[in-house]
């Protein structure tokens, strides 16, 4: 690349970087596996290092990993190197290049502006290479790559990456028609660029971007129509180029020119924008910051954030056309949940507001109050969401205090839009701007209108519009009536509205207005959020656009689901029919397996299911009573027949591509089947130790990634969802633990969900894991450091089940009140605190007596956890303790122990208990290597317990002392135990024995 790097820069080998700072985790990670790599090969010709790389991968998966990435690494810095690189990488990889594919996305989110200019040469190179080889996933860091290209950026570097995308687009043109959501994706970044390249020097680019684009929608029109109504939007802005406008024409007057299946423009526009194309044209580092300020940033400390991001991103002519793409970012992506709304941070609307005030351009600001209001005007309450429409009327109503000219603006705007933004559809759009203030209304964003739309600050003639427009919220509804709305209704999502810094220039201002002032004056405001669902309507599935696509046999079979599925949408479904239903998919299943199947049916056939299947979509997925037979009842469902048959293939079966790919189609028409399938590899007995399945789904996705699959998954589970949430969330943590210990992300859609009874369970299921705990909110207990020998003797009151109590205030009462702790009980956030303390300790013998000394109950794993993290860790010490607690409990008199005072309870301890408690963690630790029980301590302390006490204790004995055999002395032991009776040598006899089984722990 022509730009050479920042002079007085550091140069690494990959990444530019300073004196100041710090080695990169990364970088140096590449290079180590670089250095053993060529250590491999140095000294051997060309085939003798192949042989040697060949021979090296083969050790395991950490030395086929090292191998990949050190070609991966010399490739990238070593541009003389890299046709050889490339071939002995494709020599010598095990997996389809999934280790390659998995970091290239990596370097593409996280490092791509980071990159040395001729590695970023480099690493094009390479994905271009991936494209000519048909890896699998290839397209999925090409749209991450696209994803790179910035809108509103004419520079050298950012022209260059959209040339060489698309000479990849164009000269693997076939390859890119056998993905459909590629090619929507390409359509939508590259009509988007066309604006940018007007200018004389790029106009050479822009021809072929046009030709490219006319192309692609002329031949795969309905590949492109999964775009949405933003495709009108982006068509609107090209229109006027020449060959555009033929098009333009043809999508107006003659939209069956296009497809048969494409009905006409207003088609188009009642289909809502899909978040993936609205979130591809901002850059990795864009959509960083602006998830960072409308989550971290608080209102009114925003100016610093906001000046940066206009250094780096707004500061030309040419960046005004992004202001469009950021605000319909903002408006159709960022979504943030009900807790952030109640909080101080900055909101949409904030943010939006400052965009439309730094507009210099008339041109650019028409445009950005057009993707402000584009989702209003043909809103459908029944399938568009209010938070897409919610930023337009706060920015109004908030801006009418200090900024009215701002609010004008924006409602002459909706007014004037009705007539004029398509006047055949007049009528449409204006009934989709009356269903907009309507949903604003029922859903309390504000409590009504005629404030906002018969303000005094505004000019008569934009007063006397409005109200012959919108007639209906011109009214101001009678003191009375407003009071009881306030109280009967709650306020969901008008956040931010009392005593808030003005957002554009940081002015002390409030945003209420006058007549809501007065109404609350003197009275302490309520705000209650709730969360906010979208309203559905069964309606019978319309796939008559896609089936006449299908070949006989996929068609009849498809029409059969649908003809169940409307006797189903009136009467409940029976058992079996859901057999039948089976049947009918696994029929599906095995005709998309055949050989002659042809492939270019496989995104028409996604888009019958995934309208057929809806309903299953909308549904509880987690049964209310979670048994073995509920589990497999729930995965007993049509759309589960794919997963099932993808459980029961090898890797190498050319039949688990093939699904793969139809669970591909569907993930981008139903973005619900990524968690579903989660659901099924974990419930499902037929799944058992399947769950490394998802990632090879997540890798044929449109997203490539695991990482990133994963977490839109989890996301939008947690929307659906919250029980399926915490019932998912040990596995993902268990099974994929680098995509989420250090995923922040993750714990926090876990923690802003999730209550107390819920967070326990899940501390108990989490000792396996590494950093979870350390970043809960739990940290509490942690932050007072309170000793923790005053808190252990609670263990035995504490409940595990009970109501919501705060640990805060649970703390502050021990440490200041000095009450007694024998009156805590039903805690679990206390038993949740204490679970992380004491994984942070050594046992020691008054720890492990006080944790054996809760009450047992079959449901509370607390004593089995924190015993079981024990003995992972420190297995001889808590061995020895064991041993000393069961010997002296065991020689105290039965007697005694029962009868002891009242005022000695706290520090009880009964045989019983003890082993009852360890037949728990046996039982939990019988499906692991855990071979705690095989310790000579452990054998002596039960064989001195079996050959002393009574019968009744003599059967726990033997149930708590029969861990499954380690070997044939351990077996042998246990046989020999089973025979002794209570003479007084026997014990001798045992320990001899003992010691020889575990002699080699000791």
């Amino acid at each position: 690349m022509e730009p050479s790097p920042a002079k007085g820069k550091a140069q690494g080998r990959l990444l530019v970087s300073t004196s100041l700072d710090a080695k990169d985790e990364l970088e140096e990670r590449l290079e180590r596996c670089m250095s053993i790599t060529t250590s491999i090969t140095n000294g051997h010709s060309e085939r003798e290092a192949n042989d040697a790389l060949t021979a090296h991968v083969c050790k395991g998966p950490q030395q086929h990993e090292e191998v990949c990435l050190g070609l991966f690494t010399l490739l990238l810095t070593e541009p003389p190197q890299a046709q050889r690189c490339y071939r002995d990488l494709t020599l010598i990889n095990r997996d389809g290049m999934n280790v390659v594919l998995m970091k290239i996305n990596q370097i593409l989110m996280e490092k791509f502006l980071k990159l040395q200019d001729s590695c970023r040469t480099q690493l094009v190179w390479l994905v271009r290479e991936l494209v000519k080889s048909g890896v699998i996933g290839a397209d999925g860091v090409l749209m991450t790559l696209m994803k790179q290209i910035a809108g509103g950026d004419i520079s050298s570097k950012n022209v260059w990456l959209a040339e060489n995308v698309l000479d990849i687009l164009v000269d693997q043109r076939e390859w890119v028609l056998k993905s459909g959501m590629l090619v929507a994706m390409s359509v939508y970044t590259y009509l988007r660029l066309i604006v940018d390249h007007g200018v004389s020097n790029l106009l050479p680019l822009r021809q072929r971007e046009v030709d490219f684009c006319i192309g692609l929608l002329r031949e795969r029109f309905m590949e492109c129509f999964i775009i949405g109504r933003d495709l009108v939007r982006l068509l609107q802005n090209v229109a006027r180029v020449p060959e555009m406008e033929l098009l333009w024409k043809d999508f107006l007057h003659s939209p069956q020119t296009l497809s048969p299946q494409f009905t006409g423009i207003l088609q188009l526009l009642t289909s809502r924008t899909s978040r993936k194309f609205l979130a591809c044209r901002l850059t990795p580092d864009m959509e960083t910051k602006l998830l960072f300020m409308t989550s971290r940033v608080r209102f009114g400390q925003q100016k610093r954030y906001q000046d940066w991001f206009q250094r780096q991103y707004l500061s030309t002519a040419e960046s005004q056309s992004l202001r469009c793409d950021l605000i319909r970012y903002i408006c159709g992506v960022v979504h943030p949940s009900n807790e952030v709304l109640s909080s101080d941070i900055l909101p949409r609307w904030a943010i939006i507001g400052w965009l439309l005030t730094t507009c210099t351009s008339n041109v650019a600001a028409s445009n950005a109050k057009l993707a402000l209001f584009y989702d209003w005007l043909f809103f459908n309450p029944e399938k568009d969401s209010i938070m897409n429409i919610e930023p337009a009327i706060l920015v109004m109503h908030h801006s009418m205090k200090s900024h009215p000219a701002i609010t004008a603006t924006l409602l002459d705007f909706m007014c004037r839009i009705i007539p004029h933004f398509f006047p055949p559809l007049e009528v449409q759009v204006r009934q989709g701007v009356f269903n907009s203030l309507t949903f604003i209304m029922e859903k309390r964003v504000l409590a009504h209108l005629a404030p906002l739309f018969d303000n005094p600050k505004l000019d008569r003639e934009l007063r006397s519009m409005l109200r012959e427009r919108f007639p209906e919220f011109c009214s101001s509804p009678s003191p009375p009536t407003e009071v009881k709305m306030e109280e009967s209704v709650p306020l969901e999502m008008d956040n931010h509205v009392l005593d808030k810094e003005d957002c554009y220039d940081n002015t002390d201002a409030t945003f209420s207005d006058d007549e809501e002032e007065l109404n609350n004056k003197g009275k302490k405001r309520e705000f209650r959020f709730h969360q906010l669902k979208e309203t559905y309507i069964d309606e019978p599935a319309d796939i008559t656009p896609y089936v006449d696509q299908l070949d006989e046999a996929l068609k009849e079979r498809v029409l059969q689901l649908q003809k169940g599925r409307r006797i189903y949408l009136c009467c409940s479904i029976s058992h079996s029919d859901t057999e039948t239903h089976c049947e009918v998919m696994q029929e599906i299943v095995d005709l998309i397996l055949e050989e002659d199947f042809d492939s270019e049916q496989m995104s028409t056939l996604a888009s019958c299911l995934a309208e057929l299947f809806k309903n299953h979509f909308r549904g509880d997925v987690l049964p209310d009573e979670i048994t073995e037979e509920s589990l497999e009842d729930s995965v007993c469902k049509p759309v589960c027949l794919i997963f099932r048959n993808l459980c029961q293939m090898q890797e190498d079966n050319s039949g688990f591509s093939v699904l793969l790919d139809l669970l591909a189609e569907l993930y981008q028409k139903q973005p619900k089947i990524g968690y579903h399938l989660l659901y099924y590899l974990k419930a499902s007995k037929a799944a058992s130790g399947k769950m490394n399945l998802y990632e090879s789904f997540a890798q044929a996705t449109a997203l490539g990634d695991l990482h990133t699959c994963l977490m839109m998954d989890m996301k939008a589970c947690q929307e659906d969802d919250v029980r399926l949430l915490c019932y998912l969330t040990p596995s993902i943590y268990s099974e994929f633990p680098d995509e989420t210990l250090r995923s922040g992300e993750l714990l926090n859609m876990i923690v802003a969900v999730i209550d107390s009874a819920q967070l326990q369970e899940l501390m108990f299921q989490s000792l396996d894991w590494e950093t979870f705990e350390q970043y809960s909110t739990w940290q509490l207990f942690l932050a007072h450091s309170i000793p923790l020998e005053s808190i252990i003797p609670i263990l035995q009151h504490l409940k595990y089940k009970g109501k919501l109590l705060y640990t805060l205030a649970f703390i502050h009462l021990l440490m200041f009140h000095n009450l007694r702790l024998s009156i805590l009980t039903e805690h679990p956030e206390a038993l949740s605190c204490l679970l992380l303390q004491l994984r942070r300790e050594k046992p020691s013998e008054e720890m492990v007596k006080m944790v054996l000394s809760r009450p047992y109950h079959q449901e509370d794993q607390f004593t089995t956890s924190i015993l079981r993290h024990w003995a992972a860790k420190h297995d001889d010490l808590l061995g020895e303790h064991i041993k000393a607690l069961l010997i002296k409990n065991n020689n105290m008199p039965r007697k005694r122990q029962s009868l002891r005072s009242s005022s000695s309870k706290l520090a009880q301890l009964t045989l019983e208990q003890m082993l009852e408690h360890l037949d728990s963690l046996r039982l939990s630790l019988s499906n692991t290597k855990n071979n705690f029980f095989a310790q000579t301590p452990i054998l002596q302390a039960l064989q001195h317990v079996q050959a002393s006490c009574d019968e009744a204790h003599k059967m726990r004995s033997r149930k708590g002392a029969a861990p499954q055999p380690c070997n044939e002395e351990e077996s042998a032991s246990s046989s020999a135990s089973d025979e002794e009776d209570s003479k007084p040598k026997a014990p001798k006899r045992k320990r001899k024995g003992s010691s020889a089984v575990g002699s080699d722990s000791d």
